[in-house]
C-alpha cells in the first residue's frame, strides 16, 4: 500500500480561493498525492466580504475551515503556510518556514491584492477589501467614525467624521456605498444623543464615465439612480490624486493635476475599491519560467492555462492573464470574477489528468452566465446571459431577490447558508446589524 502511494504523482495547489478549491475538488477521486497550501486556514466567500465590513454578517458566515472542507478527501493534505517562491528547476514550492514541497504538477491560484496605481502611501488611509482582516479594519473605522463624531464639539471636525468616501465604482464600491447609506439612515438613528447618523454624507467616486462598467449602460444608469435614492452622492469622472488622514483630493476629468478645478473632500473614513493587483508570486513565477506578466502582475498563460515551456505548471484565477477560446470566435479576455476562477480551477484539473494520461489538453473556455450587483435594501441590478447569447436585464426588488438567493446558493456549506438566511431575514425586518463588535477602539 505504501509503495503504491509513493508512485502516485505529486500535485501541489497553491491557494484555496475559488480556483484552488474547485481544482482540488475536481481531483477528488484521482490516484494522486495532493497538497493544498494556503496562508490562511479558511476558504473565504469574497463576494459577501463587504457584508462583514459593514456589520451585516459575522465572519464565520462567509468563511469555512479548509481542513473541514476536505476532511473526507483522502488523497489531499492541507498545509497552512505562506509561499515565498517556486523552484521550477527542482520542482519545489518553497514556504516561509523553510519547508519545500516537491511536485510533479503545480496549480497556482494565489489570488490578488490591492492596487493603488503607484501610490502605495495611500494604503494606511484608504484600506481595500480582500481579506477578513481588511473587513474587520474597515468595520472598525466605520463604527469609530460615528463614535468620534458623537464626542466632537467642533462642527467642521464632526462633519469630517460623518463624511464617508468610497473610491471605485465597480461592484465592491457600489455595494459598499449602498451599505454605508443603510447603516447611516436605517441602522444607527436613535442610538446617539449628540449627532444624527442619518446626516452622514456617503460619496462614491468613480474615475470613469459610469458605474459598473462591465454591465450594460442602462443597468449602470439604474444602479446610479438607486444609489442616489439611498442618499449616496455619486461623482463620475472623478479621479483621486491624493489621500491623507484627513482628506481626499479629487481631479475632475479633463483637468490638470495642478488646476484650480481640483477639490478636496474632508473625510476621516475612506474605503478603496478602485483597483486590484495580482499576488507578487505571479512576477516571481514569471521570472523563474520566462513567462510574461501584464501591468497588473497577472501571468500570461497558454490556451490550456499552463505556462510556456512549463506544461507542468498551471496558473488560474486572478493570478492568470487568460483568454477564453470559444468555437468560431476570437479569443476574449477572461474577467477577474469568482465564476471564472471556479471554471479555471476545474479546467486546470481536467487538463492535468489529460497530461497524465498522455492525451492532448484543451483550451480554456469561459462561460459567462452574467453579472449582478446589489445596491441596498430591495435594490440590485442583474444582467443574465442565456445559452443563446441573449441577455436578460432587470433591476430593483426582483433583482435584489435574485441576487440574495444566488449568493445563498453558492455559499460554501449548509450551515453557512442557514446562518446567512437567518441573519438577512432578521436584518430585513428589524433593519438592525448585530455584528457591530470592535475590539480595538484606537481613539
Amino acid at each position: 500500500m505504501a509503495a503504491s502511494t509513493q508512485h502516485k504523482p505529486r500535485i501541489v495547489i497553491v491557494g484555496c480561493g475559488f480556483g484552488g478549491l474547485e481544482a482540488a475538488r475536481a481531483l477528488k477521486n484521482a490516484p494522486l498525492r495532493i497538497t493544498l497550501v494556503d496562508k490562511t486556514n479558511h476558504h473565504l466567500f469574497q463576494p459577501l466580504l463587504y457584508q462583514v465590513a459593514t456589520a451585516g454578517l459575522s465572519a464565520p458566515a462567509i468563511a469555512a475551515p479548509v481542513r473541514h472542507l476536505f476532511r473526507k478527501q483522502a488523497n489531499l493534505t492541507t498545509l497552512l503556510g505562506k509561499v515565498t517562491g517556486i523552484d521550477t528547476a527542482g520542482r519545489q514550492v518553497l514556504l516561509e518556514d523553510g519547508t519545500a514541497l516537491p511536485y510533479d504538477h503545480l496549480i497556482v491560484g494565489a489570488g490578488a491584492g490591492h492596487s493603488y496605481f503607484g501610490h502605495d502611501e495611500w494604503a494606511p488611509y484608504a484600506p481595500g477589501l480582500k481579506t477578513l482582516d481588511d473587513a474587520f479594519e474597515i468595520r472598525r473605522r466605520i463604527l469609530l467614525a460615528f463614535e468620534a463624531a458623537e464626542k466632537e464639539s467642533d462642527m467642521d471636525r464632526r462633519r469630517a467624521w460623518l463624511t464617508f468616501v468610497v473610491i471605485g465604482g465597480g461592484p465592491t464600491g457600489v455595494e459598499m456605498a449602498g451599505q454605508l447609506a443603510e447603516i447611516a439612515r436605517q441602522t444607527l438613528p436613535g442610538e446617539f444623543r449628540h449627532i444624527d447618523p442619518s446626516s452622514a454624507r456617503i460619496l462614491l467616486l468613480e474615475g470613469g464615465s459610469r458605474l459598473l462598467q462591465t454591465m450594460p449602460e442602462d443597468l449602470s444608469r439604474r444602479a446610479k439612480e438607486q444609489l442616489e435614492k439611498l442618499g449616496v452622492e455619486v461623482r463620475l469622472d472623478a479621479r483621486v490624486i491624493a489621500i491623507d488622514a484627513a482628506s481626499v483630493k479629487v481631479q475632475p476629468a479633463g483637468r490638470t493635476s495642478g488646476g484650480d478645478e481640483n477639490y478636496t473632500i474632508e473625510s476621516r473614513c475612506v474605503v478603496w475599491a478602485a483597483g486590484v493587483a495580482a499576488s507578487p508570486l505571479g512576477r516571481q513565477l514569471a521570472q523563474a519560467t520566462g513567462a510574461h506578466c501584464d501591468r497588473a502582475g497577472r501571468v500570461k498563460v497558454e490556451p490550456d492555462l499552463s505556462l510556456p515551456a512549463h506544461p507542468e505548471i498551471s496558473v488560474i484565477g486572478d493570478l492568470a492573464d487568460a483568454r477564453s477560446y470559444a468555437p468560431g470566435r476570437q479569443p476574449e479576455p477572461v474577467p477577474g470574477v469568482s465564476p471564472a476562477a471556479k471554471q479555471m480551477g476545474r479546467a486546470a484539473a481536467a487538463n492535468l489528468m489529460r497530461r497524465l494520461a498522455n492525451r492532448p489538453t484543451r483550451p480554456f473556455r469561459y462561460r459567462n452566465y452574467g453579472n449582478l450587483a446589489t445596491i441596498g435594501r430591495n435594490a440590485a441590478v442583474v444582467d443574465l446571459a442565456t445559452p443563446a447569447g441573449r441577455h436578460i436585464k432587470f433591476s430593483g426588488y426582483p433583482a435584489w431577490l435574485f441576487w440574495l438567493f444566488a449568493h445563498i446558493y453558492f455559499l460554501i456549506g449548509f450551515r453557512n447558508r442557514i446562518v446567512v438566511m437567518i441573519d438577512w431575514a432578521s436584518a430585513y425586518w428589524s433593519q438592525q446589524r448585530y455584528a457591530r463588535v470592535i475590539s480595538d477602539i484606537g481613539l
